[in-house]
């Protein structure tokens, strides 16, 4: 599936099993200030060719469709006379063997909504020199202490159904929305996109712990550090707030890793 909004593009690549859609990996970009001056056409289909340079080592030597709410695509190819630009994107499209197909707008949501992402980090802060460094358990820590930070059931709730918590004060509230600006719901899944703009899908107790144990282990029996094991989780694609935390905590429990001095008093968050 792709798309194009004024400022990005979006894709999602997924296979088709029955009658449902199953998503296997979300991206976007922003466009740069060239390609935010292209026509509706040319924005629509660099979301295409953006999706085949990224999802290339998936999609060659199998047969692909493309599901885009843009119909003049599907026509686009079969155009001896486009622009210059456009006949180079078609050429280089030509190594792929794929379709394009119509869908409704409601159909194409989720990359819709990646379309339209912005960078809420972009701008935001004034240069300044920095003059003190901070350990990542510790940065985890100070933004996720606060015990009424929204979190897996009150963001799936706001997303799913527009249900918010009862009984916050305004300045809670305000927190709850500019917290969920960050997440999406894509049925039956809640993704959040991250501070690197990476989209990761969200999970928490039981689910989180098993992720976490196998990030840890996992068949090769690695039992990485604290730091390490939290980094698999995100590279694997992977949130939930307190990652740092619980995997700090799995080191203490596993007594191989203290034994192996995975795990002392510096790595502890305060």
């Amino acid at each position: 599936m792709c798309d194009a909004s004024d400022y990005a593009v979006g894709a999602i690549l997924g296979q088709r099993t029955e009658k449902h859609f199953r998503p296997i990996h979300y991206t976007s970009k922003t466009m740069n200030q060239a390609e935010a001056n292209y026509t509706t056409i040319e924005k629509e289909m660099l979301a295409v060719v953006y999706a085949f340079e990224k999802f290339r080592s998936y999609l060659i030597m199998n047969k692909s469709i493309v599901y885009t709410d843009h119909s003049a695509l599907k026509y686009l190819f079969a155009k001896k006379d486009a622009k210059a630009r456009l006949l180079r994107w078609i050429l280089l499209l030509q190594e792929f063997d794929f379709k394009v197909i119509d869908t409704c707008g409601a159909e194409n949501y989720a990359v819709d909504h990646l379309s339209h992402l912005e960078n809420p980090y972009e701008n935001i802060f004034d240069p300044k020199e920095i003059n003190e460094t901070f350990p990542l358990e510790s940065q985890n820590k100070v933004a996720h202490k606060d015990p009424s930070t929204p979190w897996f059931a009150d963001l799936a709730n706001y997303h799913v159904g527009n249900f918010i918590i009862k009984g916050m004060t305004s300045q809670q509230k305000k927190k709850f929305f500019k917290d969920a600006r960050h997440y999406f719901w894509d049925d039956p899944y809640l993704f959040k996109t991250c501070a690197d703009q990476i989209i990761r899908c969200c999970v928490a107790s039981k689910e989180a712990i098993d992720i976490l144990n196998a990030c840890h282990s996992g068949p090769t029996e690695g039992h990485y550090g604290a730091n390490y094991t939290a980094k698999k989780v995100f590279d694997s694609g992977f949130y939930w707030p307190s990652i740092y935390k619980d995997a700090f905590e799995l080191m203490k429990r596993w007594d191989s890793c203290q034994r192996q001095g995975k795990v002392s008093q510096k790595d502890e968050i305060p």
